[in-house]
């Protein structure tokens, strides 16, 4: 209700304000036409008012009220009193001239119906008078208002926060007038970088470009920079990342232009920068995907996504949405992540059939519920216990969550009918240290031995770390860094591979297009990172100095880690898809009576919360090997 009162109120002040520089501006133009053509009369009898006839100036004062009426109306037309008169510019002008071409054309209508009896030239130097009047009306605000900021900005350049842009483009001359112009900027652009030889040397807007990319450090010191905007919209991932290195280097904070829309609205802010986060640091284009072919495999089906409100889950959600399916079932034991991702898609797409169901995967019966209501035609499932920590003290409950949950989905699929089950892997299933990918590989054999006995078909997904993902590493050092540090690092050789969420489910659901039964189809994950590596450039691009303004401590790897990620078992083979991206490995030859016992003594284990689970899973997964740390 306040948020209401408040916003009336301000509406009120602004419309007011409004409607009283419009109503200035109109009197302004009324003045300028009458002044215009009566300095034509002066004009055409050499400036001198004795020698004007007597018949011109009575005919001037019957007929200048009318045309200043005309005028008027006509630059109501044509919206000349809608701009806002500080950003007056090339659009303005183009109304300005659409709305003389009028005038004239009325004018010479009138001249001809009315028969009025002017010399030609005053009808000429009239017009041509009272448009320059219109122009320099309202240009004159802005140039006022220009001197006025750059007096203002000079006085305060000692204080303001000193700032380099790279880019001399479009999104960097937005930027820089920002910076001129804005009343609520306290800083100022002393230097722009930008690659382009020819422009070295020249001024945007009054500032010096003084170098390339391979300049920024000697600049920075030089200008005395506190602060770099990277201003390149357009710029290729690899560019984007070397420079993005340079200046992380520098000890400076730095900020960057989210994408290339903002230049084609012509939208360019301080407001809309951001920090420069680890993906503007991957060196690789954005992941593409074909979406005819996802389109073709989600339109008009049942789908059905367990884990439904996780990091994963949702952005399943996201993007089946948006493919047109007939139902969408969102599956989830947490509430609160359920109901998220529900009113998400409430909002943005209203008119999707959403159905969202509390439960857990554990519980065969409510699963065999679900399957027997709604009867999807697809399965994805990403309900799981991932942190490999915990689960490496709660050994018992992975098993139980992650393979017995996948069981009993996997058996619900065949006994309902379902086209096709899609299983979320990792790659820590491959030769895993820990029970947490020890699990996720007895899921992956789960559906390869449910696909040779089953009309569904079951497929197996596997990747690697998503940037932004629940308990990933990214928000944590955020946080520690936001938090004054210490930012934590198990080890100083750890590498990981890492794509953005978006990425990998878009690499999922195409992978699911191309599945046949019993793949473990393999997304390339593009060149590991070294998470020291990573560490060190979030912490210099938020204008710190690792291990002088913020610490970096290794803490050792956790019990189950391993210093770099494999995607694919030696034993596997790998296969390429239309998609070069995403790989299929072939299955693993396996008895499939022998692991269905196996199963039944391991669930049997599992609910006993015996001591030895680790040892028993080690039997039935030969790779897994445990570190001598580990119980």
């Amino acid at each position: 209700m306040k948020n209401d009162q408040l916003h009336e109120k301000f509406a009120g002040k602004f419309d007011t304000r409004t409607f009283q520089r419009s109503f200035i501006l109109l009197i302004f133009d009324a003045i300028s036409v009458a002044v215009s053509f009566f300095l034509a009369l002066w004009v055409r009898f050499d400036f001198k008012f004795n020698m004007i006839p007597d018949n011109y100036l009575t005919t001037y004062r019957h007929t200048i009220i009318y045309w200043v009426l005309i005028s008027v109306i006509v630059f109501l037309v044509f919206r000349l009193y809608q701009s806002i008169w500080r950003y007056i510019s090339i659009t303005e002008l183009v109304r300005i001239f659409l709305a003389y071409l009028v005038l004239v054309a009325v004018g010479l209508l009138c001249v001809f119906i009315f028969k009025i009896d002017m010399p030609r030239s005053y009808y000429l130097i009239g017009i041509v008078a009272s448009a320059l009047c219109t122009i320099f009306v309202r240009f004159f605000y802005r140039a006022i208002r220009e001197l006025k900021n750059n007096l203002e900005r000079s006085v305060m350049t000692k204080t303001g926060e000193r700032v380099m842009v790279i880019g001399a483009g479009e999104a960097g001359r937005g930027l820089v007038n920002e910076f001129i112009s804005s009343e609520y900027v306290k800083g100022q652009v002393v230097c722009i970088i930008d690659d382009n030889i020819h422009k070295l040397r020249k001024k945007l807007l009054g500032v010096p470009i003084v170098g390339c990319r391979y300049d920024i450090p000697d600049m920075v010191e030089k200008y005395e920079v506190e602060k770099i905007i990277f201003a390149i919209p357009t710029a290729e991932p690899k560019d984007r990342k070397e420079i993005l290195d340079i200046c992380s280097k520098t000890g400076c904070e730095v900020q960057i232009i989210p994408g290339i829309y903002q230049i084609i609205n012509g939208d360019v802010h301080l407001s809309q920068l951001r920090k420069v986060n680890v993906q503007d640091l991957l060196g690789r284009d954005q992941i593409q995907v074909n979406l005819d072919e996802i389109f073709e495999f989600i339109s008009g089906k049942v789908v059905l996504v367990t884990g439904g409100g996780g990091s994963i889950g949702s952005e399943l959600c996201r993007q089946i949405a948006r493919h047109t399916p007939k139902q969408l079932i969102i599956f989830d034991i947490y509430e609160n992540n359920a109901y998220d991702i529900q009113q998400e898609l409430i909002h943005d797409l209203p008119k999707l059939n959403l159905v969202t169901l509390i439960g857990s995967v554990r519980n065969t019966i409510r699963v065999d519920s679900v399957m027997e209501t709604y009867r999807p035609d697809i399965v994805f499932h990403a309900a799981a216990h991932k942190h490999v920590p915990l689960m490496e003290d709660s050994p018992n409950e992975a098993i139980k969550n992650n393979v017995f949950g996948t069981y009993n989905v996997a058996r619900s699929a065949d006994k309902y009918g379902v086209q096709r089950m899609v299983l979320i892997s990792t790659d820590k299933a491959v030769n895993p240290t820990n029970i947490m990918g020890a699990s996720k590989r007895l899921c992956e054999m789960v559906v390869q031995m449910m696909n040779r006995k089953s009309k569904t078909e079951y497929v197996a997904v596997r990747f690697g770390n998503v940037l932004g993902s629940n308990g990933s590493v990214i928000p944590l050092f955020e946080k520690q860094i936001a938090q004054g540090g210490p930012v934590t690092v198990t080890h100083p050789d750890v590498i990981r591979y890492f794509m953005t969420i978006p990425e990998a489910v878009s690499l999922v659901l195409q992978a699911s297009y191309y599945a046949k039964g019993g793949e473990i189809f393999v997304l390339d994950m593009g060149d590991p990172v070294k998470i020291d590596d990573m560490a060190r450039t979030m912490i210099r691009l938020s204008g710190f100095e690792p291990d002088v303004d913020i610490k970096i401590k290794y803490t050792g790897l956790r019990p189950g880690e391993k210093l770099f990620e494999e995607l694919l078992m030696k034993e596997e083979g790998l296969k390429d898809t239309d998609n070069k991206l995403i790989h299929i490995g072939k299955p693993i030859e396996m008895d499939d009576e022998v692991f269905a016992e196996q199963l039944v003594r391991l669930k049997e284990a599992a609910y006993a919360e015996v001591d030895n689970m680790k040892d028993i899973v080690q039997e039935m997964v030969p790779t897994y090997k445990r570190p001598s740390q580990t119980n």
